[in-house]
């Protein structure tokens, strides 16, 4: 496939004009009076309008991680650089989460965030069951494939497109090439098709980007603006100090190169909230633009799509020392122990998805003894948030990604300075 250069930097212009004018279009809506036509633009055209483009995103989702992880296995061949890939990706993304929280749980413990509220118990969020981390380890396996796939189960979903690939690969090679190109060609199919929603997505963006601001405006953060500006700040320290030395320090490749490329995939995380929506896009932007081998690229991403989730754990970190100030609640030094690994662990179960970061963070509170219902407190400015650290999560994968690629020689450097 041909390199998009000059396309994609047209593309992504594109984007952040329609990022700009869904926050302009936005703020206009939501401080016009209450009306029968707000309402119409606001719950009918633009909630439409991003329902329909994050739908056209995730549609691809389930055939792309499957058949990529099957091209992407079957071509490494030797199950051994498989399990060598897989545990340092894996060590990798668990490193940078448990980093990710260790600087929040710093940070909000330094400036002592949440110290000035004194919250009482209130039924303003409705606890909802988190998976123990059994549960994450045994639902692994799935019991039905082709059911993981209709519901979206990605870690089955890769468990069994790995152990698919693995046979395909230890299969003598004359008896599996016609099934090999039928998988590759479907999968050149499938990366055909993104590169058409690409085309549609400065409109989706626009619609999703209006919807949030109409609906919550610049208010919401005037309230627990020490809780916002914390969680940002450690959002960006993670973004601009941790990956960019860990990408430097562990495969030498230019960190300011690196993010020139991710401008695309980050316009698409920040507008949708979604790793898992963002995921053919950052995709694609493993393979064409950093250089990275399909055999890497289509294990590394998928993966941390699911499990790694840095800038979830940076928001669990702050609220969780916001919800105890808050509630005049000592945490001891255990405490915070218990939340980096309880935090760090709920990272493998957390979905790709909107919002998602919030019950999890119930299933951290409920570890150190904090009342759920604290987490009320701070839903108001969650959706902002929560759409920075989506692009957080995503910039995580690729890094970790480029830094698998580089040591397995799997990445082409002529792709990546070019």
């Amino acid at each position: 496939m041909s390199h998009p250069t000059k396309k994609q930097n047209g593309l992504t212009i594109k984007i952040l004009l329609g990022m700009i004018l869904g926050l302009v279009a936005g703020t206009a809506l939501f401080h016009l009076p209450a009306s029968e036509l707000k309402g119409f633009f606001i719950d009918g055209v633009l909630n439409a309008g991003g329902k329909i483009f994050i739908a056209s995103l995730k549609m691809l989702v389930v055939p792309l991680v499957v058949v990529s992880l099957i091209c992407g296995t079957s071509a490494l061949g030797d199950p051994k650089k498989l399990g060598r890939v897989g545990m340092k990706t894996l060590g990798l993304y668990l490193c940078t989460t448990a980093v990710a929280i260790t600087i929040a749980l710093i940070a909000a413990v330094s400036f002592q965030v949440g110290s000035s509220f004194q919250l009482t118990s209130t039924a303003a969020y409705r606890e909802e069951k988190a998976p123990s981390l059994w549960d994450i380890i045994t639902n692994i396996v799935p019991g039905n494939p082709i059911q993981a796939m209709v519901e979206g189960n990605m870690l089955q979903v890769i468990f069994f497109s790995l152990l698919f690939g693995m046979a395909l690969a230890l299969i003598r090679r004359e008896h599996t090439e016609r099934l090999t190109a039928i998988f590759t060609a479907i999968n050149e199919v499938i990366m055909k098709m993104i590169l058409l929603l690409m085309e549609l997505a400065p409109y989706g963006v626009f619609f999703l980007i209006a919807k949030v601001f109409a609906t919550q405006g610049f208010g919401a953060i005037k309230e627990l603006m020490a809780y916002f500006l914390i969680v940002t700040g450690a959002l960006l320290f993670h973004f601009l100090v941790v990956y960019p030395v860990l990408l430097k320090t562990c495969s030498g490749l230019n960190p300011i190169t690196f993010f020139k490329k991710m401008r695309t995939a980050l316009a698409f995380a920040f507008s949708t909230s979604s790793s898992n929506a963002t995921l053919p896009v950052t995709l694609e932007t493993a393979e064409l633009e950093m250089g990275v081998h399909n055999s890497v690229a289509s294990f590394t991403i998928p993966l941390g799509a699911t499990i790694n989730m840095d800038g979830t754990a940076i928001m669990q970190g702050v609220a969780t020392v916001f919800i105890a100030n808050a509630y005049h609640i000592p945490l001891s030094m255990g405490d915070y122990a218990m939340v980096i690994l309880t935090a760090t662990l709920a990272s493998i179960g957390t979905a790709g998805v909107p919002g998602v970061g919030l019950i999890m963070l119930a299933m951290v509170l409920k570890q150190v003894g904090l009342p759920v219902e604290g987490i009320g407190m701070i839903m108001g400015v969650d959706r902002l948030l929560d759409m920075m650290r989506t692009a957080v999560n995503v910039t995580g994968d690729v890094v970790v990604t480029c830094i698998v690629a580089k040591s397995e020689r799997e990445l082409d450097l002529k792709v990546f300075n070019r």
